[in-house]
């Protein structure tokens, strides 16, 4: 089996599979830098609204300050978390579809040995028809055969 398709980098397919791969991982890397900076952004905040204060009003502003930050941390947290799901559906499925790349050049190279296979019969079954048929033409033309009649 050759793999001559391999060593063409820059285009086909793998170009294309390679350049997509790259473009994930970098959506991938940039939600995590993102999801990370907004849990560490609401944390500080979270931290600094929590101070105690006199004025009752400025403590429930500050509650909601502190809940709507502890939300968005959660929101963040969540993302990271299907962030890792999707990382290891991405793993599994990628397996299955270097296997299905693998099984679909094992039966491109089959058709083509069954092609060959095809082609190299026929031939064999004419070269035999035109033997016969000159083995046929000299069996009845020869001379034994009409003396062993007689």
């Amino acid at each position: 089996m050759s793999k001559a398709g391999a060593s063409g980098a820059g285009s086909g397919p793998t170009a294309a599979a390679t350049q997509a791969a790259h473009q994930k991982q970098k959506a991938l890397l940039q939600r995590v830098d993102t999801d990370v900076a907004n849990i560490v952004d609401n944390f500080s905040l979270l931290i600094n609204v929590a101070r105690v204060n006199d004025p009752p009003i400025r403590n429930s502003q500050e509650a909601f300050q502190m809940e709507m930050r502890a939300a968005r941390m959660v929101q963040a947290a969540d993302s990271l978390l299907k962030l890792v799901s999707e990382l290891e559906q991405t793993a599994i499925f990628s397996g299955f579809a270097s296997l299905n790349e693998n099984v679909d050049r094992r039966i491109e190279v089959f058709n083509q040995l069954e092609g060959s296979t095809e082609r190299l019969l026929e031939k064999i079954g004419e070269e035999a028809a035109a033997s016969l048929k000159e083995l046929e033409t000299h069996y009845y033309s020869s001379v034994l055969r009409t003396c062993q009649r007689d």
